[in-house]
């Protein structure tokens, strides 16, 4: 953990100087993790908020990629857990996944069919399950249920991380190549994935958990 990131988080306003932008993941391990395919159907600049001020604490650059507390993403409790008992006092919000998301950790194969929403973009969704498979056994996952976030594993010399990106906006391709990343020669056993369920879920709310999780502009995540 570097010194910046064990301050509270109201001293990231004294550095915080990134703009977040539409992510496109494009670069990681490749692999298809057991994913089975039904059918293949401007940038904006932002105010600080609590998530870009908790955001900007998280990101490994240069000497320090690969290093830390937030180098692997093993589930929502576990990544929080480095912020001082001051920023949940001050942020509490911040700390909770959205009603209406739920985060699961599964082993490949997942047993899930993913369908786009539209053809080349726009995000995936809950098709279907394979009967017998993990997804079904745990019981979790439904069909509609909208894939929002998963971890991918970005290499970067002979260094490498494992975030949880957000992936509303991605297409197919893009999503099985971010699940399929997540192997065990990585230190991998699981993929953890966050779902929306329509209907019960605050657009302004998810908005702002996933915004915590955007890559900002000069993260070598952002340049594929």
């Amino acid at each position: 953990m570097t010194k910046a990131s064990a301050q509270p988080l109201t001293l990231a306003l004294l550095f915080l100087g990134v703009c977040l932008l539409p992510h496109k993941a494009t670069a990681f391990i490749a692999g298809a993790g057991g994913i089975q395919r039904q059918r293949q159907s401007a940038s904006t600049f932002s105010s600080p908020s609590p998530s870009a001020l908790f955001n900007s604490v998280t990101w490994n650059n240069g000497n320090s990629y690969g290093k830390g507390d937030f180098r692997f993403y093993k589930n929502f409790d576990e990544w929080m857990k480095p912020f001082p008992a001051e920023d949940r006092e001050l942020y509490p919000d911040m700390f909770r996944i959205p009603d209406g998301v739920y985060e699961v950790r599964m082993a490949k194969p997942l047993g899930i069919v993913f369908e786009e929403f539209e053809a080349g973009g726009g995000g995936v969704f809950v098709a279907g399950l394979v009967e017998g498979g993990n997804a079904e056994a745990r019981g979790i996952v439904q069909p509609g249920d909208k894939l929002i976030g998963v971890t991918a594993i970005k290499v970067i010399g002979a260094k490498w991380e494992r975030r949880l990106l957000p992936c509303g906006t991605w297409d197919f391709d893009t999503v099985v190549g971010a699940i399929g990343s997540n192997d065990v020669k990585w230190g991998c056993d699981d993929v953890v994935l966050q779902f929306e369920r329509p209907g019960e879920a605050k657009e302004e709310e998810v908005k702002k958990h996933l915004d915590f999780f955007e890559p900002p502009f000069a993260s070598s995540w952002k340049r594929g």
